[in-house]
């Protein structure tokens, strides 16, 4: 049985005191849960904080992007190599906003999430359509495409490793939701296309989160469907009270 996983992907937020004072009371309110895995992405400049405070917790660090080269002249980027010397077990590659705003593409993302692997780093591969592309009939088709693109040459052991997230765009901050049958139906889908790529025993090891303005009230919901292994976690990941009840609501 896959094990949920909810990660908080804080974004452009939080200087390094607001991380503390946010990990500080997430370690109290999250202290004697093991149901899930719990993982906290904070900006680059909070990685150091947060690392040093969940040592001996629970709690696991992830970064929200990387560079696909181990070093070099790349001014202003991070390396896989980088984020693991601060313990960092997760990184999230090709989120919607890194593609719209940033134009990285499938075959970027595949550079990096190989990358990733290759340093023992989990990577949360971003996955989702737009609400033009939802309206037009065409999510299975940009759906499907990203997940082959993005994960494109990995083998049944790296896909085990990687989780899969959902998250239509629509949804990222918008305060619409998928319902719970849409966010299943993509999954299912995802998870089909995974068996396509390599195996349907992989496919049903792969944890595949929704994300997609998860709230501490739809978060059950979702997560009782038998796709959805979990949620990626904006906005709600800022206040440690939502986040605690949005990541308890994975247990039940």
């Amino acid at each position: 049985m896959r094990k949920k996983i909810v990660a908080g992907n804080w974004k452009m937020n939080k200087t390094a005191s607001d991380a503390e004072s946010l990990v500080r009371a997430l370690r109290e309110e999250l202290a004697n849960f093991r149901e899930a895995d719990v993982v906290l992405c904070p900006p680059f400049t909070d990685l150091a904080t947060v690392s040093r405070l969940i040592q001996g917790t629970h709690l696991d660090l992830g970064a929200q992007n990387m560079h696909y080269e181990k070093s070099g002249a790349f001014t202003g980027e991070i390396s896989a190599d980088m984020l693991r010397d601060l313990y960092c077990h997760y990184v999230i590659l090709g989120h919607s906003e890194r593609r719209q705003y940033f134009h990285e593409d499938d075959a970027l993302v595949n550079r990096k999430v190989k990358a990733a692997l290759a340093s023992s780093l989990r990577p949360i591969v971003c996955v989702g359509e737009t609400l033009e592309e939802r309206d037009a009939g065409r999510v299975e088709e940009v759906v499907s495409t990203q997940v082959k693109g993005s994960l494109a040459g990995l083998s049944g052991k790296e896909l085990l490793d990687t989780i899969v997230a959902y998250e239509p765009v629509w949804a990222i901050g918008t305060g619409r939701t998928a319902t719970s049958d849409q966010a299943e139906d993509v999954h299912a889908l995802i998870r089909k296309t995974l068996a396509e790529m390599a195996s349907e025993a992989v496919a049903q090891g792969v944890r595949i989160q929704y994300g997609g303005s998860v709230k501490p009230g739809n978060a059950k919901e979702l997560f009782s469907m038998p796709d959805i292994d979990g949620g990626l976690i904006g906005g709600a990941s800022l206040d440690a009270h939502s986040f605690a009840e949005i990541v308890r609501a994975a247990a039940r």
